[in-house]
């Protein structure tokens, strides 16, 4: 349900001048948690622009135009032409008005963050509410809240069933990102879903999957989504911000960063 508030004169106001900056050209209304989700998506604190919502066309072009299962049953297709990524900087957001305004010919890719945004609103709401340790897992994106008797064991992998690492987690967040599993065939190889905003095109950096902790998942996410889409552009803030991470490159080289436990072994 879209929810609005504000007078009417508020909303006019906004939508002129939103339509006179010629930025906004598509205004939608949204709800309280689409608000949220948006502030988090437009924000990314710490990628530099690496984890953008508005790639959602290049996902598209790229040939993620359907649930993944139909994507990969059809016959190799080439991509799309490439299409530019118009840019976080251009969404504007009124939360008085629960206004959304997004680019002309823009679609916003909300999901990587929305998975990592309920993972941390899960956790933390039950955890308040009933006093106890939790941990919440949604698609590769953990979070952890509460105190735990002991910490979680958690076992790291490229893929779900892999041969992974053992790490434990007390508290924050924890993600894997990868580019060797929502993928699918083209005529010039394997097509994945993890757009460089740079380009406009699937990613090709030094990395194919990145783990990284973090106090919250959704800041987890937006570093390890950032080392996937730009490989070693992401490195300098990932070192500078401190967070562990641990890197496989193509060529199957880990690599273990900022603290990243030297405990761990193989699950």
């Amino acid at each position: 349900m879209v929810t609005t508030h504000g007078s009417q004169s508020n909303r006019r106001r906004w939508l002129h001048r939103a339509s006179a900056a010629a930025i906004a050209t598509a205004v939608l209304g949204v709800g309280a948690t689409g608000i949220s989700v948006a502030v988090v998506s437009s924000k990314h604190s710490g990628s530099g622009g690496a984890v953008d919502p508005t790639v959602g066309p290049a996902v598209i072009a790229a040939g993620y135009d359907a649930d993944i299962e139909a994507v990969r049953r059809r016959f190799p297709q080439p991509a799309g032409d490439t299409q530019p990524v118009a840019g976080w900087q251009e969404v504007r957001l009124n939360r008085k008005l629960a206004l959304l305004g997004v680019p002309k010919d823009c679609a916003l890719d909300l999901g990587a963050t929305a998975k990592a945004w309920t993972a941390d609103r899960a956790a933390n709401v039950i955890s308040k509410r009933y006093g106890c340790a939790v941990l919440v897992e949604i698609g590769g994106d953990l979070r952890a809240a509460g105190a735990p008797a002991k910490p979680w064991v958690v076992t790291v992998a490229e893929r779900a069933g892999d041969q992974g690492v053992l790490v434990t987690l007390a508290h924050g967040g924890l993600t894997t990102s990868t580019r060797t599993v929502r993928r699918w065939q083209t005529p010039t190889g394997y097509g994945h879903h993890v757009i460089d905003p740079r380009t406009g095109r699937p990613a090709d950096g030094l990395y194919r999957t990145a783990s990284v902790w973090a106090p919250t998942a959704v800041r987890a996410n937006t570093f390890s989504t950032a080392l996937i889409a730009t490989g070693e552009a992401a490195v300098g803030r990932l070192k500078l911000a401190g967070h562990p991470a641990r890197l496989i490159a193509d060529d199957g080289q880990v690599t273990e960063l900022s603290g990243w436990p030297t405990a761990s072994r193989a699950a």
